[in-house]
Protein backbone atom coordinates (compact mmCIF):
# COMPACT_ATOMS: atom_id res chain seq x y z
CA UNK A 1 0.00 0.00 0.00
CA UNK A 2 1.52 3.37 -1.03
CA UNK A 3 1.97 6.15 1.50
CA UNK A 4 -0.39 9.10 1.13
CA UNK A 5 1.27 11.11 3.90
CA UNK A 6 0.34 14.77 3.68
CA UNK A 7 -2.15 14.35 0.82
CA UNK A 8 -5.31 16.37 1.48
CA UNK A 9 -8.33 14.19 0.78
CA UNK A 10 -12.05 14.57 1.33
CA UNK A 11 -14.27 11.49 1.15
CA UNK A 12 -18.02 11.68 0.56
CA UNK A 13 -20.22 8.60 0.92
CA UNK A 14 -19.61 6.13 3.74
CA UNK A 15 -21.73 3.14 2.82
CA UNK A 16 -20.66 -0.49 2.40
CA UNK A 17 -18.07 0.50 -0.19
CA UNK A 18 -17.12 4.00 0.90
CA UNK A 19 -16.35 3.41 4.56
CA UNK A 20 -13.74 0.69 3.92
CA UNK A 21 -12.21 2.85 1.19
CA UNK A 22 -11.91 5.87 3.47
CA UNK A 23 -10.43 3.67 6.19
CA UNK A 24 -7.71 2.43 3.83
CA UNK A 25 -6.81 6.01 2.91
CA UNK A 26 -6.49 6.93 6.58
CA UNK A 27 -4.25 3.92 7.23
CA UNK A 28 -2.04 5.11 4.36
CA UNK A 29 -1.50 8.38 6.32
CA UNK A 30 -3.64 10.67 4.15
CA UNK A 31 -4.79 13.95 5.69
CA UNK A 32 -8.41 12.86 5.51
CA UNK A 33 -11.83 14.23 6.35
CA UNK A 34 -15.05 12.39 5.57
CA UNK A 35 -18.70 13.35 5.26
CA UNK A 36 -21.96 11.49 4.67
CA UNK A 37 -25.38 12.80 3.74
CA UNK A 38 -27.10 10.80 6.51
CA UNK A 39 -25.76 10.77 10.08
CA UNK A 40 -25.63 7.02 10.82
CA UNK A 41 -22.59 6.12 8.69
CA UNK A 42 -20.82 9.28 9.88
CA UNK A 43 -21.23 8.15 13.48
CA UNK A 44 -19.78 4.76 12.56
CA UNK A 45 -16.86 6.45 10.79
CA UNK A 46 -16.13 8.56 13.87
CA UNK A 47 -16.16 5.43 16.03
CA UNK A 48 -13.46 4.02 13.75
CA UNK A 49 -11.28 7.06 14.30
CA UNK A 50 -11.99 8.90 11.04
CA UNK A 51 -12.22 12.68 11.19
CA UNK A 52 -15.79 13.63 10.22
CA UNK A 53 -16.57 17.03 8.72
CA UNK A 54 -19.65 18.69 10.19
CA UNK A 55 -20.78 19.89 6.76
CA UNK A 56 -19.92 19.75 3.05
CA UNK A 57 -18.52 23.25 3.45
CA UNK A 58 -16.02 22.03 6.04
CA UNK A 59 -15.01 19.11 3.86
CA UNK A 60 -14.57 21.38 0.83
CA UNK A 61 -12.41 23.79 2.82
CA UNK A 62 -10.25 20.90 3.98
CA UNK A 63 -9.77 19.28 0.55
CA UNK A 64 -9.68 22.34 -1.75
CA UNK A 65 -6.74 21.96 -4.10
CA UNK A 66 -6.42 18.28 -3.18
CA UNK A 67 -8.60 15.29 -3.97
CA UNK A 68 -12.25 14.64 -3.20
CA UNK A 69 -13.44 11.02 -3.45
CA UNK A 70 -17.09 10.28 -4.10
CA UNK A 71 -18.81 6.98 -3.34
CA UNK A 72 -22.47 7.81 -3.79
CA UNK A 73 -25.46 5.69 -4.72
CA UNK A 74 -26.40 7.19 -8.09
CA UNK A 75 -25.74 9.90 -10.67
CA UNK A 76 -28.37 12.19 -9.20
CA UNK A 77 -26.65 12.15 -5.82
CA UNK A 78 -23.29 12.93 -7.42
CA UNK A 79 -24.76 15.85 -9.35
CA UNK A 80 -26.50 17.26 -6.28
CA UNK A 81 -23.50 16.96 -3.95
CA UNK A 82 -20.96 18.34 -6.40
CA UNK A 83 -22.85 20.64 -8.74
CA UNK A 84 -26.04 21.51 -6.88
CA UNK A 85 -26.78 24.78 -5.16
CA UNK A 86 -23.81 25.42 -2.86
CA UNK A 87 -22.29 22.12 -4.07
CA UNK A 88 -18.69 21.16 -3.54
CA UNK A 89 -17.57 22.36 -6.98
CA UNK A 90 -18.49 25.94 -6.08
CA UNK A 91 -16.44 25.80 -2.87
CA UNK A 92 -13.09 24.43 -4.04
CA UNK A 93 -10.24 25.66 -6.22
CA UNK A 94 -9.88 24.67 -9.87
CA UNK A 95 -6.98 22.36 -8.97
CA UNK A 96 -9.22 20.09 -6.93
CA UNK A 97 -9.55 16.62 -8.46
CA UNK A 98 -12.80 14.69 -8.04
CA UNK A 99 -12.68 10.88 -8.16
CA UNK A 100 -16.06 9.20 -8.68
CA UNK A 101 -15.85 5.62 -7.39
CA UNK A 102 -19.56 5.01 -7.99
CA UNK A 103 -21.38 3.81 -11.09
CA UNK A 104 -22.72 6.86 -12.91
CA UNK A 105 -24.26 7.74 -16.26
CA UNK A 106 -21.68 7.86 -19.06
CA UNK A 107 -23.40 10.86 -20.66
CA UNK A 108 -23.44 12.87 -17.43
CA UNK A 109 -19.92 11.82 -16.49
CA UNK A 110 -18.65 13.45 -19.68
CA UNK A 111 -20.54 16.61 -18.75
CA UNK A 112 -19.09 16.61 -15.22
CA UNK A 113 -15.59 16.42 -16.70
CA UNK A 114 -16.20 19.62 -18.67
CA UNK A 115 -16.80 21.56 -15.44
CA UNK A 116 -14.07 20.35 -13.05
CA UNK A 117 -11.08 18.01 -12.89
CA UNK A 118 -12.82 14.65 -12.94
CA UNK A 119 -11.78 11.01 -12.93
CA UNK A 120 -14.47 8.36 -13.25
CA UNK A 121 -13.09 5.36 -11.37
CA UNK A 122 -15.91 2.86 -10.76
CA UNK A 123 -14.96 -0.34 -9.00
CA UNK A 124 -15.75 -4.04 -9.06
CA UNK A 125 -15.23 -6.54 -6.28
CA UNK A 126 -18.10 -5.78 -3.95
CA UNK A 127 -17.99 -5.20 -0.23
CA UNK A 128 -15.47 -8.02 0.24
CA UNK A 129 -13.09 -6.36 -2.23
CA UNK A 130 -13.59 -2.97 -0.61
CA UNK A 131 -12.71 -4.33 2.81
CA UNK A 132 -9.64 -6.16 1.47
CA UNK A 133 -8.47 -3.23 -0.72
CA UNK A 134 -8.50 -5.66 -3.65
CA UNK A 135 -10.98 -3.88 -5.92
CA UNK A 136 -10.65 -3.73 -9.68
CA UNK A 137 -10.77 -0.07 -10.70
CA UNK A 138 -11.71 1.11 -14.19
CA UNK A 139 -10.63 4.70 -14.75
CA UNK A 140 -11.52 7.29 -17.35
CA UNK A 141 -10.12 10.81 -17.61
CA UNK A 142 -7.10 12.89 -18.53
CA UNK A 143 -3.75 11.09 -18.22
CA UNK A 144 -2.37 13.70 -15.81
CA UNK A 145 -5.41 13.36 -13.55
CA UNK A 146 -5.13 9.57 -13.59
CA UNK A 147 -1.45 9.75 -12.66
CA UNK A 148 -2.23 12.18 -9.86
CA UNK A 149 -4.96 9.88 -8.55
CA UNK A 150 -2.97 6.66 -8.94
CA UNK A 151 -1.61 6.47 -5.36
CA UNK A 152 -5.18 6.79 -4.06
CA UNK A 153 -6.46 4.18 -6.50
CA UNK A 154 -3.67 1.76 -5.60
CA UNK A 155 -4.51 2.18 -1.92
CA UNK A 156 -8.10 0.99 -2.29
CA UNK A 157 -7.68 -1.37 -5.26
CA UNK A 158 -5.50 -4.12 -6.61
CA UNK A 159 -6.07 -3.98 -10.39
CA UNK A 160 -6.12 -0.41 -11.71
CA UNK A 161 -6.66 0.23 -15.43
CA UNK A 162 -6.80 3.57 -17.27
CA UNK A 163 -9.17 2.95 -20.17
CA UNK A 164 -9.17 6.33 -21.89
CA UNK A 165 -10.89 9.72 -21.68
CA UNK A 166 -13.74 10.70 -19.39
CA UNK A 167 -16.56 8.18 -19.41
CA UNK A 168 -14.38 5.24 -20.46
CA UNK A 169 -14.25 3.92 -16.91
CA UNK A 170 -18.02 4.04 -16.63
CA UNK A 171 -18.39 2.20 -19.95
CA UNK A 172 -16.16 -0.59 -18.62
CA UNK A 173 -18.08 -0.73 -15.34
CA UNK A 174 -21.40 -0.98 -17.16
CA UNK A 175 -19.97 -3.79 -19.30
CA UNK A 176 -18.98 -5.46 -16.03
CA UNK A 177 -22.47 -4.98 -14.63
CA UNK A 178 -24.08 -6.36 -17.76
CA UNK A 179 -22.11 -9.58 -17.25
CA UNK A 180 -22.86 -9.62 -13.52
CA UNK A 181 -26.60 -8.97 -13.88
CA UNK A 182 -27.12 -11.63 -16.53
CA UNK A 183 -24.85 -14.17 -14.84
CA UNK A 184 -26.74 -13.82 -11.56
CA UNK A 185 -29.90 -14.61 -13.51
CA UNK A 186 -28.28 -17.63 -15.18
CA UNK A 187 -26.92 -18.99 -11.89
CA UNK A 188 -30.32 -18.53 -10.23
CA UNK A 189 -32.00 -20.50 -13.01
CA UNK A 190 -29.37 -23.26 -12.89
CA UNK A 191 -29.66 -23.75 -9.14
CA UNK A 192 -33.45 -23.77 -9.21
CA UNK A 193 -33.39 -26.18 -12.15
CA UNK A 194 -31.26 -28.59 -10.10
CA UNK A 195 -33.54 -28.30 -7.06
CA UNK A 196 -36.70 -28.93 -9.08
CA UNK A 197 -35.02 -31.93 -10.70
CA UNK A 198 -34.24 -33.47 -7.33
CA UNK A 199 -30.47 -32.91 -7.59
CA UNK A 200 -28.46 -31.56 -4.66
CA UNK A 201 -27.80 -27.98 -5.75
CA UNK A 202 -24.80 -27.67 -3.43
CA UNK A 203 -23.10 -30.67 -4.98
CA UNK A 204 -23.96 -29.44 -8.46
CA UNK A 205 -22.38 -26.08 -7.68
CA UNK A 206 -19.20 -27.78 -6.48
CA UNK A 207 -19.05 -29.79 -9.70
CA UNK A 208 -19.60 -26.74 -11.91
CA UNK A 209 -16.85 -24.80 -10.14
CA UNK A 210 -14.37 -27.13 -11.83
CA UNK A 211 -15.53 -26.36 -15.37
CA UNK A 212 -16.23 -23.53 -17.82
CA UNK A 213 -19.21 -22.33 -15.78
CA UNK A 214 -16.91 -21.38 -12.91
CA UNK A 215 -17.24 -17.75 -11.84
CA UNK A 216 -17.18 -15.63 -8.71
CA UNK A 217 -20.93 -15.30 -9.04
CA UNK A 218 -21.40 -19.08 -9.05
CA UNK A 219 -18.93 -19.33 -6.17
CA UNK A 220 -20.27 -16.56 -3.94
CA UNK A 221 -23.83 -15.83 -5.00
CA UNK A 222 -24.57 -19.42 -5.89
CA UNK A 223 -23.77 -20.32 -2.30
CA UNK A 224 -26.00 -17.50 -1.05
CA UNK A 225 -28.87 -18.75 -3.22
CA UNK A 226 -28.57 -22.31 -1.96
CA UNK A 227 -28.53 -21.09 1.67
CA UNK A 228 -31.23 -18.45 0.99
CA UNK A 229 -28.98 -15.81 2.55
CA UNK A 230 -29.92 -12.53 0.94
CA UNK A 231 -28.60 -10.11 3.56
CA UNK A 232 -27.53 -7.19 1.41
CA UNK A 233 -23.98 -6.61 0.30
CA UNK A 234 -24.83 -5.19 -3.11
CA UNK A 235 -28.51 -4.26 -3.00
CA UNK A 236 -30.85 -5.31 -5.79
CA UNK A 237 -32.15 -1.77 -6.21
CA UNK A 238 -28.61 -0.64 -7.04
CA UNK A 239 -28.21 -3.49 -9.51
CA UNK A 240 -31.39 -2.30 -11.21
CA UNK A 241 -29.99 1.23 -11.29
CA UNK A 242 -26.93 -0.09 -13.08
CA UNK A 243 -28.98 -2.14 -15.54
CA UNK A 244 -30.97 0.98 -16.42
CA UNK A 245 -27.68 2.80 -17.08
CA UNK A 246 -26.56 -0.09 -19.29
CA UNK A 247 -29.79 0.22 -21.30
CA UNK A 248 -29.29 3.98 -21.57
CA UNK A 249 -25.78 3.48 -22.91
CA UNK A 250 -26.84 0.68 -25.26
CA UNK A 251 -29.56 2.86 -26.73
CA UNK A 252 -27.16 5.79 -27.18
CA UNK A 253 -24.68 3.67 -29.18
CA UNK A 254 -27.26 1.65 -31.13
CA UNK A 255 -26.88 -1.75 -29.45
CA UNK A 256 -30.08 -3.79 -29.58
CA UNK A 257 -30.29 -6.86 -27.34
CA UNK A 258 -33.30 -8.96 -26.42
CA UNK A 259 -31.36 -10.58 -23.58
CA UNK A 260 -30.58 -7.16 -22.13
CA UNK A 261 -34.26 -6.22 -22.36
CA UNK A 262 -35.16 -9.46 -20.56
CA UNK A 263 -32.51 -8.80 -17.93
CA UNK A 264 -33.95 -5.37 -17.17
CA UNK A 265 -37.45 -6.84 -16.92
CA UNK A 266 -36.25 -9.39 -14.35
CA UNK A 267 -34.63 -6.76 -12.12
CA UNK A 268 -37.65 -4.45 -12.48
CA UNK A 269 -39.89 -7.34 -11.37
CA UNK A 270 -37.76 -8.11 -8.34
CA UNK A 271 -37.47 -4.52 -7.15
CA UNK A 272 -40.85 -3.06 -8.06
CA UNK A 273 -43.35 -5.90 -8.40
CA UNK A 274 -42.04 -7.95 -5.48
CA UNK A 275 -40.68 -4.97 -3.52
CA UNK A 276 -37.39 -6.73 -2.75
CA UNK A 277 -34.94 -3.99 -3.68
CA UNK A 278 -33.22 -4.14 -0.28
CA UNK A 279 -32.17 -7.76 -0.76
CA UNK A 280 -28.69 -8.64 -1.93
CA UNK A 281 -28.67 -8.91 -5.71
CA UNK A 282 -28.33 -12.70 -5.37
CA UNK A 283 -31.96 -12.39 -4.23
CA UNK A 284 -32.97 -12.43 -7.88
CA UNK A 285 -33.23 -16.17 -7.15
CA UNK A 286 -36.61 -15.45 -5.55
CA UNK A 287 -38.09 -14.95 -9.01
CA UNK A 288 -37.68 -18.68 -9.59
CA UNK A 289 -38.98 -20.02 -6.29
Amino acid sequence: MPSLEGLMIGYVGLGNMGLPGASHLQKAAANLKVWNRSPGPAVQAASMGLLVAKSPEELAEHASGGIICLNLSNTEAVEQVVFGSQGLASRVSSETLFIDFGTSSVVQTKEFAKKVRWLDAPVSGGQVGAQAASLSIMAGGQVEDFERALPVLQTVGKRVTHLGPSGAGQVAKLANQLIVAQTIDAVAQAIRLAELSGVDAGLMREALLGGFAESRILQLHGDRMIRRDFEPGGRSELQLKDVRLICELAQSVGLQSETLDHCRNQWERLVHQLGLGNLDHSGLFKLYE
